[in-house]
């Protein structure tokens, strides 16, 4: 390691914990990392400090815990590298998204203030809060009896995930928080704000979680309007703000923030960015026909096209999105590493947890090799991956999940691995979808925590879909794309890169392993598929609609405080 090389740090704040990493711009090389938990996780049953019931579906966060990771994290990387501080010359970072919270006029989360921190719709709403649901029907009732033509990059439908319906939310059932706070930030603009002292909101998650187009801007103010009236100017006030494309540079790092980080002052700053979005071009992905999947706790589906198409289900087509002068479309499911953590922590019975100790390996490790033995369709199972509901094609967060073909001789390992199909049929159906309507899914790559620890759930998923599957040798994708867009922000006088083009020719890499179809395989989940399908629209479509009246009881036999 020479004086003379450059790095980049990727910042990732995923949903349980912040990850930062140090890369080496001559090769992409991640010379260190290191991981953050979220001192606060996930809270979706009590506010901190209180024993005030959060209602259903509800999920914030802290934003203390993000400074956390700045305040850990990227010392923590610089120590372990021996890097020096000068030689790091940009910062970027990503986060899940639709992650939003409201602010003063100084830029404050309203619930850092004592006078607003009891109210839960003062914190931050993490993109899995899907109790703005009635909002976004409203929303996508309005849209389509208006006939707003920017409804059709969104699939048909925008997602209770989103910017507006929790904004609606918030006026509907905390009008104070509402007219109170200054403006509403996706959390990633919130953290560079922090880094840098500039406001600026990224395109990415303007594009694709606040319905901004590159052309015609934000919804209208009539839409708005009619939506209720009290919205009419909430692109203009609680929204405002300079909308910079990807890549582009937020500002230079404060003396403060240097100070916190263990960093050189000055430091280019990229804008924000999406987890998902970011992971594109650290895969190499820079051309169309090559889908990238995010896969974690869920799935992000991205992919390149060269023009804009109407997808039923998509969470959103942008123009420059992912990667300046191609079409981004984005796709997603909303539960998948989430769904076989929820069977290992509740499902599973004490023998299985037994023996996979007595073997030394993880629980998920031991499923796995057991799921192995069995051929596809063995199980007799079959279920449907909507444990969280269903992102992409239904956009629909009141459904649930499901399993069909439970015996007396059913066992844990055999369920284990329907779970695994499910969530490969729901990726099928969004490629499916894409493919159908002329955007061309040729090439599959994988990255994030999965591909990299579940050999059986990516040769499924190469089964079930029918195509090559290219694995990311990074195990932190999303924050080597981060650390690119941060050597893009400095520019190649710097000795970063001027484009991301140029960035991804430098440091992207994949393994030489590859997930091949067996034709056998293919034979038999080619039926299962078409089983899968009829249950997907059964109970997606409107034909049943139990798991929406059991939802419905489950929620009205809760009584809450009034807030």
């Amino acid at each position: 390691m020479t004086t003379h090389t450059r790095y980049a740090l990727g910042i990732d704040y995923g949903t349980e914990s912040g990850r930062a990493v140090l890369v080496d711009l001559s090769n992409g090389a991640e010379v260190a990392e290191h991981v953050t938990p979220y001192p606060h996780g996930v809270m979706d049953e009590h506010l901190p400090g209180t024993q005030l019931k959060l209602e259903v579906d509800w999920a914030l966060q802290h934003p203390n815990d993000y400074m956390e990771v700045l305040r850990q994290s990227v010392p923590a990387v610089l120590q372990a590298s021996a890097v020096r501080p000068e030689q790091v010359i940009g910062i970027g970072i990503d986060f899940t998204a639709c992650t939003i919270l409201p602010v003063d006029q100084q830029g404050k989360p309203l619930c850092l203030d004592s006078e607003w921190a009891s109210n839960p719709h003062s914190w931050v709403k993490l993109w899995k809060h899907h109790a703005a649901q009635d909002e976004a029907n409203e929303i996508n009732r309005i849209a389509e009896e208006r006939g707003e033509e920017w409804l059709a990059r969104y699939g048909g439908k925008i997602s209770s995930e989103w910017m507006l319906a929790k904004a609606w939310q918030i006026l509907n059932e905390a009008p104070d928080v509402y007219e109170h706070a200054d403006m509403f930030l996706e959390a990633t603009d919130w953290v560079i704000l922090q880094m840098t002292g500039a406001f600026v909101r990224n395109s990415c998650t303007a594009g694709y979680k606040a319905n901004w187009h590159k052309q015609e801007g934000y919804p209208s103010r009539e839409f708005l309007h009619a939506l209720d009236p009290r919205l009419a100017n909430l692109t203009d006030t609680k929204l405002r703000g300079v909308i910079a494309p990807l890549g582009t540079k937020a500002g230079e790092l404060t003396v403060q923030m240097a100070a916190l980080m263990g960093l050189k002052p000055g430091i280019a700053v990229a804008v924000g960015n999406v987890d998902a979005h970011a992971a594109v071009p650290g895969v190499g992905v820079v051309s169309p026909g090559k889908l990238v999947m995010a896969m974690g706790t869920s799935i992000c589906h991205m992919l390149l096209g060269e023009e804009e198409k109407k997808v039923e289900g998509m969470c959103g087509v942008v123009e420059d999105g992912i990667i300046p002068g191609y079409f981004g479309y984005e796709a997603g499911q909303s539960a998948v590493g989430d769904i076989f953590a929820w069977y290992v922590e509740e499902c599973v019975p004490a023998y299985v947890k037994e023996q996979a100790e007595g073997e030394g390996i993880p629980i998920h490790s031991w499923l796995e090799q057991q799921a192995s033995t069995y051929k596809p369709g063995q199980t007799g199972l079959l279920a449907l991956d909507w444990w969280n509901g269903n992102r992409s094609v239904l956009v629909d967060t009141s459904l649930t999940g499901l399993i069909v073909g439970l015996t007396l001789l059913t066992k844990p390992a055999e369920i284990y691995r329907a779970l695994l199909e499910a969530t490969a049929f729901g990726t099928r159906k969004i490629i499916e979808a894409f493919h159908e309507n002329g955007v061309e899914v040729n090439e599959l790559y994988a990255c994030g925590g999965l591909p990299q620890k579940n050999n059986l759930l990516m040769q499924i998923y190469a089964d079930v879909t029918n195509r090559e599957i290219k694995i990311a040798d990074s195990r932190q994708t999303p924050a080597l794309g981060a650390a690119m867009f941060g050597a893009v922000a400095a520019g190649a006088a710097a000795g970063g890169f001027d484009s991301i083009v140029e960035a991804a020719k430098s440091m992207a890499r994949v393994k030489e392993e590859t997930f091949k179809p067996i034709p056998s395989n293919v034979a038999v989940y080619e039926q299962l598929y078409r089983e899968y399908s009829a249950l997907h629209d059964y109970f997606g479509r409107g034909d049943n609609e139990v798991m929406k009246r059991l939802k419905s009881l489950r929620e009205a036999s809760f009584s809450y405080p009034a807030v």
